[in-house]
């Protein structure tokens, strides 16, 4: 009598050793990434949203709100905005990867993948890494339409590019939360609705307009929301009209880029495994 012995392909088939498995994991994600940016081809509508979204915003809330809002200390209201809108666009970046996540979910694609013999980190690296060059595009647009429209950056090449730097930093760490999120709902109606929750984020923050006229508790809020922190840090490398000059302002608006990083460092340690784990365990 014999006995037969089931294996696992999805791990049978991985390298063993961990420098063959970090290499077999990299080439996985960028299977998965490039896999993502060529289904945009099929997706024109999507092209158009994401890089129509920039010049909408300019022109809406430059323009709109512009001649209604004063800055306090004087300045280009568009020069107060352009770097809020930068982080913004960022932030909403997170319901990019919470859709096509869920999108993937209810299609069946994530069981496909579990039952391949591919890293099981390669799906989130892949994901967030395409979403994090479909930002750079966003941003650049969104960029040239601000020097179009009057915004510019005062304080030097190196200054800006770390302010660039880092709206994409931060939206690279949030992606990792909408890709955790995304690996949360069964299908894109239930992502659909947890959008209208991320609004308020950068609603109650200093993106709009200064937090000096708001009532104590929403000033609070706003204060110490990591959109307005990002949003500050963004002012002081670009040198656009918008910094705190009373000394009673909140720790994280004297420290932005300090207190942006430390946010950034804080989303990717606990969403990174929590996506790939989520992965893993999925199903079983």
């Amino acid at each position: 009598m014999t006995t037969s012995t089931v294996t696992d392909p999805t791990r049978s088939a991985l390298p063993a050793g961990p420098f063959a498995t970090f290499r077999a994991g990299l080439s996985d994600g960028m299977t998965i990434f490039l896999r993502n940016l060529l289904k945009l081809k099929h997706q024109p509508e999507q092209i158009v949203a994401t890089f129509a979204f920039p010049l909408m915003s300019v022109i809406l809330f430059g323009y709109v709100f512009g001649s209604a809002i004063p800055i306090p200390g004087g300045g280009n209201y568009r020069e107060y905005l352009m770097p809020g809108l930068f982080v913004m666009s960022s932030v909403m970046g997170v319901m990019g990867s919470l859709m096509v996540i869920a999108k993937d979910n209810s299609l069946g694609v994530m069981d496909r993948f579990r039952s391949m013999p591919m890293a099981r980190s390669a799906v989130p690296f892949g994901q967030t890494a395409a979403d994090l060059v479909i930002a750079a595009g966003s941003l650049t647009i969104m960029a040239v339409c601000g020097l179009f429209f009057g915004w510019r950056a005062h304080n030097g090449i190196a200054a800006t590019l770390a302010g660039f730097g880092l709206v994409l930093l931060l939206q690279y760490a949030v992606s990792w939360v909408g890709v955790f999120l995304g690996s949360l709902a069964k299908n894109e109606e239930t992502a659909a609705r947890i959008g209208p929750l991320i609004m308020p984020l950068t609603m109650i923050s200093n993106v709009f307009v200064p937090t000096d006229g708001m009532p104590t508790v929403l000033r609070a809020i706003a204060d110490w929301n990591p959109v307005s922190a990002a949003t500050a840090a963004c002012r002081e490398l670009f040198g656009n009209p918008g910094l705190p000059v009373s000394s009673d302002a909140a720790w994280p608006l004297h420290h932005p880029v300090l207190t942006t990083v430390g946010w950034c460092a804080f989303l990717l340690a606990v969403f990174v495994p929590l996506s790939i784990r989520r992965f893993r365990n999925a199903g079983l």
